[in-house]
């Protein structure tokens, strides 16, 4: 069975960008996992724990998923028969 590698990635995409975005929020308003975003902040030039900087992740988070799982469906279509 192949995967389609654009499914596949904007999904992940979609996702990742959905947690990053809700985990900016609730660490803006609640503290919660602010250690872990302090950690994407140092990885993504201009996030930071503020209701902008969500966006911001969003985007990124995006992005990133978005890559990472297209490039995983590309090496699974050609590694798996």
């Amino acid at each position: 069975m192949k995967l389609d590698p654009k499914a596949f990635g904007l999904a992940s995409g979609i996702l990742w960008g959905a947690m990053m975005f809700v985990l900016t929020i609730m660490a803006h308003f609640w503290g919660y996992s602010s250690q872990l975003l302090q950690i994407m902040a140092d990885i993504y030039p201009g996030y930071s724990l503020t209701l902008g900087g969500s966006i911001a992740g969003a985007i990124y988070g995006f992005i990133d998923g978005f890559i990472g799982a297209y490039l995983l469906a590309m090496l699974y279509n050609r590694f798996v028969k």
